[in-house]
């Protein structure tokens, strides 16, 4: 979860292979902001570089309980970061 060290403030514009809606620039100063960024990137990240280009690990598990992800999505990277599961 190191890897993980994407910003932790300000204004972040997804890439349109990650988000292609219309909301695709989200205030990071904003939690309801903040949880629908990460929702997005944890759905659509092709890469382990787009998780560590918009996650951050600390901010991940402050919000982990918060996000709306399907239960295998959930699952998977619980089963993959533990701290995460106790986090939630």
């Amino acid at each position: 979860m190191a890897q993980l060290t994407g910003p932790v403030s300000g204004v972040v514009e997804l890439p349109r292979h990650l988000d292609w809606s219309e909301q695709h620039v989200y205030d990071l100063n904003d939690p309801a902001q903040l949880g629908l960024m990460y929702e997005r990137v944890i759905r659509e990240a092709s890469s382990p570089e787009d998780l560590a280009a918009y996650l951050d690990a600390r901010t991940l598990i402050r919000c982990w309980g918060r996000l709306y992800l399907p239960v295998q999505v959930r699952r998977l990277w619980e089963s993959r970061f533990p701290a995460l599961a106790t986090a939630a």
